[in-house]
Formats: structure tokens, C-alpha cells, sequence
């Protein structure tokens, strides 16, 4: 079977690109949008409306395959790539890739995704964007022409068992961490709320009490809104470097000031994303290898989530040979192809790191559906709901995704 039509069509992401730069410089918000001079090349505001590129594959059988190309929130700092805009992509993909496209026989999906993942124009690799979602369109593509879901085919080609049980999904509050985290609670999430700690001043505080009170309050909420004791959400919240900012990047200050936080999550695991950006990738990863180590020495059982400066599969190796961390954090967008998600996880879960497959909340329902199909075929540790900031509309995505594959996986190869 061959591919006998490409088309890429514009359309919208589930949130909008920020420039973290000028946020964290502390950008004063107005209403919706933020007043200042944005800081990273490509941003023309602080806040620009999240695009995407469907890419849509007709095969020789009439059947469509879709993938989205989407690229993350913060877009342009922690070495991605700059920020992805519709209408400079759009005639590069219609000049140079429809050809190689069209007419392209369906083989296997590593050696689909592996030949654009490779694929050099002018000297330079694709666009991470393009390739997350050439690859999201390709696996879509083989299983549709084998009949298969997405996750068995990613089963069958990295020789996985086929598993029909949930994912823990971890869910996303955006600025509203407190209705968020409500509704969290209540739907009974298996890690909470994210938090989107970005700022000093108006989240952290210059001692991190503005941290702490959250934490403590979150704690409160959850044994008070609980439906049944059993229910114990890991609390993982995202803090941007910002901890660091507190402290001069101090790593003892910011590693004891962690270890403070324990006794405020209770009876809950808590999980610590980011807790410093050093700006380049070894310093960083040096910084988080620091950073574990010293929580280990004073039994600590807070858990640091390396993401910033982690970025490709390459860079996923080397955080977790260094044991830069205690989760990884594979944000899917960043990885370009599929093929690179499923191999950080199973580098992950193979050399004993947690691994948590993340994304943004700036991509589609196309890429977390497809997502959902890695993850459940890879097994993370927990994979994001998403996309989007209002957690509801990602976490019913990528819940029921989950659902529908488990009942369509029992009826096919066996289990209740």
C-alpha cells in the first residue's frame, strides 16, 4: 500500500506559544496577555495564539492517516527549536516534503519515521514540529493498512507485550491551580495539579512561602475532597528554575529547602519538575545529578523531575546515565518522531529512572491521541493530559483514549 496524497492544512493549538524568557524577567500580566519587550528571537509579543500543521495522508485505499505538527508552550529557550508558525512552514512542507511523500510505499513505521527523522534540506534537520507530526501521521498510516491500533503497532515493531491496563495520567492546571486542582480531586487524577510556578513574585515567593502554603493547602484539599481513602495522587508540581532564582542557584540552599517541603505534601509523594535552569544542558544536568544525590544523603523522599535542557532521545540517555533526576520528563514535541518517545521510555524503565511522557499544553487532540497509543504500548511511569490548560477537555482526551484501547485490546487478544 502507498501513500497517494499529502496535504498539510493550518489550524489551531490548544493554548498559545509564551516567551518564558520575558515571563520569568517578571512580564506584567494584562488580563489575558502580558505588557513588555519580548526576550527570546522569534516572538513578536510575550504571548502569540498557538498554531499547528495537520498533515494529511490519503492512502491508496482511500483510508486517512492525520498527524499534527505542534511544538511546545515555551518554545525557543532550554535548546528546542524557535517557535513554529503555520505560515512559514507551510510552503517549505508543500515544496519539500509532499514529493517524498506521495507515492512513498507504507512500510514499517521505525523505518518511515526513522527517513524524515534523517532527512537534511539546505543542510538542516526538520523542524522537531514536523517531524512530531510526520511521525504522528505515519503510525497512523501503517495501522490503518495493517488494521491494527497505533499501540500494537508500536508493540509489534519494539517487540513489546501488548497490555491492556491504564497509564497514570498526571494533570495540568495552567494558573488555576486551585479550581484545577478541585476538579482534579474529584475526577481522582493519579498526579496533581503541575501548577505552572513561573514567577517569583507572584507564585514562588522570595523564600518559596508562596510555594510551601500551596503545597500545604493542596495537601489539605485532596484529604478533604477525597471520595475514598485509598485515594493518594502523587503531587507533582512544575517550578521553572525558579527555586534557583530564590537562592543564587545555591545548590545546597535550594536541595534543603526541597527537603523542607516534604513534611507539607503529608502522606503524598512529592514530585519537584525543574527545580533550577542553569542555561546550558551539563551544567544542568550536573546541577540535578547534584541536587538528587543531596536529597538521597538526607533521606529525603522528595523526587526531582529533570525537563529543561532534556530534550532529545540523546539527551534522555545521558540525564539518566547521570542520574540527573529521579523522573525524566519526555515532552513529546521535543523529541520530534514517535519513535523517539517510545525509545526514551524504554531507555527509562530499562535503566531504572522514572519516566513520565509530558507534551505541552499547547498541542492537539490528534497528538495526544496518538500519544496516549505510545504510552500504553511503552508504559510510563504517567503520561500527561493534554493538550490545553483547562484540564478537563485533556484529561477527557486522553482518558477515554485509554479506555477505548484497553476494551479494543481485551476483545482482540484476550483478558475480561
Amino acid at each position: 500500500m502507498k501513500i497517494k496524497k499529502a496535504i498539510f492544512v493550518p489550524g489551531k493549538s490548544a493554548f498559545f506559544f509564551d516567551d518564558q524568557k520575558a515571563i520569568k524577567k517578571n512580564a506584567v500580566p494584562d488580563g489575558f496577555v502580558y505588557q513588555g519587550k519580548p526576550l527570546t528571537p522569534g516572538f513578536e509579543k510575550i504571548r502569540v495564539a498557538g498554531e499547528c500543521l495537520s498533515i494529511v495522508l490519503e492512502l491508496d485505499d482511500g483510508q486517512i492517516a492525520v498527524g499534527d505538527c505542534a511544538a511546545v508552550q515555551y518554545s525557543g529557550v532550554g535548546g528546542r527549536d524557535p517557535l513554529f508558525l503555520a505560515s512559514h512552514y507551510l510552503p517549505f512542507m508543500n515544496q519539500h516534503l509532499k514529493p517524498l511523500l506521495e507515492g512513498l510505499e507504507i512500510g514499517t513505521f521505525r523505518s518511515m519515521a526513522e527517513r524524515f527523522e534523517n532527512l537534511t534540506i539546505n543542510g538542516k534537520r526538520l523542524h522537531t514540529a514536523i517531524r512530531y507530526g510526520l511521525s504522528q501521521a505515519l503510525l497512523g498510516a501503517r495501522a490503518k493498512a495493517e488494521k491494527k491500533l497505533m499501540s500494537e503497532i508500536i508493540c509489534e515493531e519494539y517487540n513489546l507485550p501488548i497490555v491492556p491496563e491504564r497509564v497514570k495520567i498526571f494533570g495540568q492546571s495552567g494558573d488555576e491551580r486551585y479550581t484545577n486542582a478541585d476538579k482534579m480531586i474529584l475526577k481522582e487524577v493519579d498526579a496533581l495539579p503541575h501548577g505552572l510556578i513561573n514567577n517569583v513574585d507572584e507564585k514562588l515567593g522570595r523564600q518559596g512561602e508562596k510555594l510551601r502554603e500551596y503545597i500545604r493547602w493542596l495537601t489539605n484539599r485532596i484529604v478533604k475532597l477525597r471520595l475514598q481513602q485509598s485515594y493518594k495522587p502523587d503531587i507533582h508540581i512544575d517550578v521553572y528554575g525558579t527555586v534557583g532564582l530564590i537562592f543564587d542557584s545555591d545548590l545546597d540552599k535550594v536541595t534543603d529547602y526541597l527537603a523542607s517541603l516534604e513534611k507539607e505534601a503529608g502522606e503524598f509523594n512529592l514530585y519537584i519538575e525543574g527545580p533550577v535552569d542553569m542555561e546550558e544542558k551539563y551544567q544542568q544536568l550536573e546541577a540535578l545529578a547534584k541536587i538528587t544525590r543531596k536529597l538521597e544523603v538526607l533521606g529525603s523522599k522528595v523526587k526531582i523531575v529533570a525537563d529543561e535542557h532534556c530534550n532529545t532521545l540523546e539527551d534522555i540517555i545521558e540525564f539518566t546515565d547521570a542520574r540527573a533526576g529521579h523522573m525524566i520528563q519526555i515532552k513529546t514535541p521535543d523529541l520530534g518522531g514517535l519513535q523517539n518517545v517510545a525509545e526514551s521510555v524504554l531507555y527509562c524503565r530499562h535503566h531504572y529512572m522514572e519516566a513520565y511522557q509530558g507534551g505541552t499544553c499547547n498541542e492537539t487532540d490528534i497528538s495526544a491521541i496518538a500519544c496516549v497509543h505510545v504510552a500504553m504500548a511503552t508504559r510510563p511511569d504517567r503520561m500527561l493530559a493534554k493538550p490545553g490548560m483547562g484540564f478537563d477537555e485533556g484529561f477527557m482526551i486522553v482518558n477515554n483514549e485509554m479506555e477505548r484501547i484497553i476494551q479494543v485490546l481485551k476483545i482482540k487478544h484476550g483478558g475480561e
